[in-house]
């Protein structure tokens, strides 16, 4: 009785079902269709930090050929004050804006979306116009807060004389610069708004409801209703926005590089952000393998960094 058994068996592998050819024609179909994506990916994003990588770990200034020097560059510049004076300069600088502009900007986004939810005519015009200094090019952001900073023609110390304080000389004062810049930051908010104000709109209604029943004022409705329902955008705006603004580099360029000034990061080097500091190696002091050791460590910080945050900031909505 097993013998045809041991047949049928035999005569089933003999004669293997085939595949339909539909599936074959979808399976070509969807590689094809994520090709464009994996070259991109390939080419602009995995090969050049491949590249980085290695020449990291080279002496290399763009043009001659590059030469292997191993840990050199990441020991000389946590180590070695007199070859890269400026570098542990440039990582505080870069985390005193941090600790300054992201609050800031995550404030300034909840109030602005607060403020954008509570219209009933004409919200989407605030929008647009609250979302316009994001998409306005740095270079005129940078012309327009020279202006506004300027210590004699200045808008902001025109308006200060007339509530009585003294102006300030905002960009060549060392203890004024981070602050100024993560002003402009918080004024260019306009993503964190409409996220914020996506949340939001994501509210129940019936929990803010039960919340006036209950007796619960303006205050105690924000502190106890919107506040833990937001806990979710907060975290992520809070961890983009760190991310973001340990990466600064556009503003600081544009700020300091004006009227054909040399991009030195202001004064006694306050304005000195790490990615411009990056820069200026890889672009101005040829120092394209050292540039390429700070990207790294910038990268591995910022992992820490973002670790850190999604080990100890409450993420779940309340």
């Amino acid at each position: 009785m097993t013998a045809p058994v041991l047949e049928g068996r035999k005569e089933v592998a003999a004669h293997p079902r085939r595949r339909p050819r539909g599936r074959s024609n979808d399976r070509l179909v969807g590689w094809l269709l994520v090709t464009p994506a994996v070259v991109y990916f390939v080419v602009f994003l995995l090969y050049p930090a491949l590249s980085a990588l290695y020449y990291s770990f080279t002496d290399w200034n763009l043009r001659s050929a590059a030469s292997w020097v191993g840990l050199a560059n990441y020991a000389d510049l946590m180590f070695d004050d007199v070859k890269y004076p400026h570098f542990w300069k440039s990582v505080r600088v870069t985390l005193q804006y941090t600790l300054i502009a992201v609050p800031l900007t995550m404030v300034a986004a909840l109030v602005q979306a607060l403020l954008v939810n509570a219209i009933r005519r004409g919200a989407n015009l605030f929008r647009l116009l609250l979302f316009l200094p994001v998409v306005t090019a740095e270079a005129a952001v940078g012309a327009i807060w020279r202006w506004l900073y300027d210590p004699q023609y200045g808008l902001i110390n025109s308006v200060l004389g007339l509530v009585g304080i003294p102006g300030q000389n905002w960009l060549n004062t060392p203890e004024l610069v981070i602050p100024a810049l993560a002003f402009i930051s918080a004024w260019q908010c306009g993503i964190s708004m409409i996220i914020y104000l996506a949340g939001l709109k994501g509210i129940p209604g019936t929990i803010r409801e039960a919340a006036i029943i209950d007796g619960a004022g303006p205050w105690q409705r924000f502190w106890r209703v919107i506040v833990p329902m937001l806990r979710p955008t907060t975290f992520y705006l809070l961890v983009t926005g760190v991310i973001a603004a340990l990466q600064v580099f556009g503003l600081v360029y544009v700020i300091f590089s004006g009227n054909g000034r040399s991009v030195t990061g202001g004064p006694e080097q306050s304005g000195l952000s790490y990615v411009l500091h990056l820069y200026l190696f890889a672009f101005r002091y040829d120092a394209m393998g050292a540039a390429c050791a700070m990207s790294f460590i910038l990268l591995a910080f910022i992992m820490i960094i973002t670790a850190l945050q999604f080990r100890f900031v409450k993420q779940e909505a309340s």
